[in-house]
Order: structure tokens, then sequence, then C-alpha cells
């Protein structure tokens, strides 16, 4: 077996272990995904992105976006928001209900991701960023 196909099922793997641990999230009735949509709606312009975009931005399809929003919606951490030049394009946007739990979980998140990661263990955290970004995992 080649080392890029090797390289590449570990990735997978650490990916699902990193999912079963972020699973922790669901203290605050959320889940890793649910998080990432949080924390790209509060970096973003307005707290607001083309639904397009925040699909791109994770990596699903627009039908995969539209699914994984709707219970957000539902419960208040989202809300949609048409453009008034074009009602073809919709907007995501954070509500302060989603702000707010966005800032409960993050703490909740920064203490996994310490788990995972510890500080001194992160030597090669340049090296290992660039090379995610290259594979297209430009989450900023």
């Amino acid at each position: 077996m080649n080392s890029s196909l090797k390289v590449l099922m570990n990735l997978s793997k650490v990916q699902a272990v990193i999912s079963r641990r972020f699973d922790r999230l669901n203290i605050h009735g959320i889940g890793f995904n649910d998080f990432m949509v949080l924390y790209l709606l509060q970096q973003s312009a307005d707290e607001k992105m083309r639904r397009i975009d925040l699909a791109d931005k994770i990596g699903v399809t627009a039908s995969g976006i539209t699914r994984m929003l709707l219970p957000m919606e539902k419960i208040g951490l989202l809300t949609r928001e048409t453009n008034e030049r074009d009602a073809r394009v919709s907007y995501v946007v954070l509500t302060p209900a989603g702000k707010q739990l966005f800032e409960d979980a993050e703490k909740t998140a920064k203490i996994l991701a310490e788990e995972i990661i510890p500080a001194g263990k992160s030597k090669n955290m340049n090296l290992l960023s660039d090379l995610l970004i290259r594979l297209g995992g430009d989450i900023t």
C-alpha cells in the first residue's frame, strides 16, 4: 500500500476519533458540525453567510447544509434572510441565542481541543496545518 493512501486512511480515522471526542458538545445541545456552523457564522461579516458558501466551508453539498441547518433554525440558533436584490440568494444569520450558545460551547470545545492536542505536543502544528489546508481544510 502506498504512503499517500495510508496517510488518508489514518486521516479518516483521526477525523472519526475527533468527532467522537467532540460528542461531548452535546451537553450544549449541539454536535461538532453544528459547532462549526456557529463558529463560521460568528467569524463572518455581520454574522451571516450565503448558504452555499457555508456548505463549501464545511465541505458538504447544498442539500447537506440545508438538512444540517433546519434543526438549528427550529430551535432559534439561526435564521434565514433573503437578498433584497436577488431572491435566489439566501443567507444564514446567527441569532443572539446562537451567539450565546456558541460562546458557551466554545469553552467546552477549547478544553476538548487541548485534550486532543496538548500545548506541548504541537511541535509540528504549522506543518500539519499547511498539509490540511492543501487537502481542502481551509476553515480559518
